[in-house]
């Protein structure tokens, strides 16, 4: 019962992204995941800052997170693909 109520312990979380302060309440468990993304998040959003320096920063952030989104699309894709192919597989 002790590692359930750890397991989703929420805690408070400031993060920067784009130079702007997000506080976010997180499950403590994904404090970690959460700051890694955050700088993945910058990360990407400099890279595109430094490649079209005249973008400001929402355009930025903008693309950065499009980036995200049409890789979550790729995995999703390539996840039902083989659940398909696993699914045709046992009727075989």
């Amino acid at each position: 019962m002790a590692t359930e109520q750890q397991a989703y312990h929420s805690i408070p979380v400031t993060v920067l992204i784009a130079g702007r302060p997000y506080l976010l309440k997180i499950n403590a468990a994904d404090e970690a995941l959460v700051h890694r993304l955050a700088k993945e998040i910058n990360d990407k959003t400099a890279a595109f800052k430094t490649a079209q320096p005249s973008k400001d920063n929402q355009d930025c952030l903008a693309m950065a997170l499009l980036t995200y989104a049409v890789e979550l699309h790729r995995a999703f894709t390539r996840l039902a693909a083989s659940k398909s192919a696993d699914k045709r597989l046992e009727t075989v």
